[in-house]
């Protein structure tokens, strides 16, 4: 429990032992804590070392022990000072990353269009701009699950952001939810004071940094191409323009899905959507970050609802009935 003043388990024993009875020699303390006489002699070093034993008149005599009012409180207004130090050290790197990124962007003329080739650049960049973020960043993530490694790289770089102060909302397909790591991945993030949102289907992955870059996929289909960064103003404003449409539309995280009048649920609005607009099954379980059964059992259930015999007759009753 006192690791952090620099006192050792074996150490905290013997001191404990000492402010309970201060009268106990060497052989007691080892009696008493049920250690041997050498590890209580290395730990009365110990003690004496961190000021938490003083020296008392007599040859061979212990040496009295110092209060934790007195001791233990010292040593945390040390642990205090040297934390204080490094948040200082941290701040002043934060700082410095800071500068050396607006040196960047300052020599780098507006409207420009920079390729990320692959995945890794994309994430390097990202990282750059978790970095460097003051104000908000927004983000559409078209994928049903995050990969272990992408969560591991951007958990620490959106706690800080957080810490912070900078808004951080994020939109995820609804499927994202079957996926038991990302869900409790998202739950923590949310605790940390991030706001996160589901829609059935989105158009693209996108993220929109401070308002004055996005990040845009090379192929929406395809994240291995890479993406583009882009700072072109009409740019930014049609892609916050579109998140913004989609995060209206989301349900919060921790909220279930509400259906319509009708009945109807938003993915399986979206399904009969994809349907309607002559697409298969396959096509729709990709939209829709499902599987292939579980989207063949949605319009078998949606088709019986529906009184219909077919997907045609399906999408003509949904059309009738305002479901589409």
């Amino acid at each position: 429990m006192l690791e952090l003043l620099g006192l050792s388990r074996v150490g905290e024993a013997v001191y404990r032992s000492m402010l309970a009875n201060p009268r106990l020699d060497v052989g007691a303390l080892a009696a008493e804590t049920r250690l041997t006489e050498r590890q209580v002699r290395t730990a009365l070093d110990e003690l004496a070392d961190l000021a938490l034993l003083s020296p008392v008149s007599g040859d061979g005599a212990l040496r009295a022990v110092v209060s934790p009012e007195v001791g233990l409180a010292a040593l945390l207004a040390s642990a205090e000072e040297e934390a204080a130090r490094k948040q200082r050290q941290i701040e002043q790197t934060r700082a410095a990353i800071a500068a050396i990124a607006a040196e960047r962007s300052a020599g780098r003329s507006g409207n420009e269009i920079r390729r990320l080739d692959g995945v890794e650049a994309v994430r390097a960049r990202m990282a750059e701009l978790a970095l460097t973020a003051t104000r908000e960043c927004m983000s559409m993530n078209a994928g049903a699950a995050d990969r272990p490694d992408s969560r591991a790289a951007s958990a620490p770089l959106n706690q800080q952001a957080l810490e912070r102060g900078v808004v951080i909302r994020a939109v995820c397909r609804e499927s994202f939810r079957n996926d038991p790591e990302t869900l409790a991945h998202a739950h923590w993030l949310v605790g940390l004071g991030g706001q996160m949102r589901t829609v059935p289907t989105l158009p693209m992955p996108m993220v929109i940094v401070d308002h004055r870059i996005a990040i845009l996929p090379v192929n929406p289909h395809e994240a291995a191409e890479g993406a583009i960064e882009v700072d072109t103003p009409g740019v930014l404003a049609a892609s916050c323009a579109l998140f913004e449409h989609v995060w209206a539309t989301g349900t919060p995280l921790g909220d279930a899905a509400a259906a319509g009048d009708d009945g109807c649920l938003p993915q399986e609005r979206a399904l009969l959507g994809i349907v309607a607009d002559g697409h298969t099954d396959e096509h729709a379980a990709r939209k829709l970050g499902v599987s292939l059964r579980t989207v063949r059992r949605m319009m078998s259930d949606l088709m019986e609802r529906l009184s219909a015999q077919s997907r045609f007759q399906a999408g003509v009753n949904a059309a009738k009935r305002g479901w589409i």
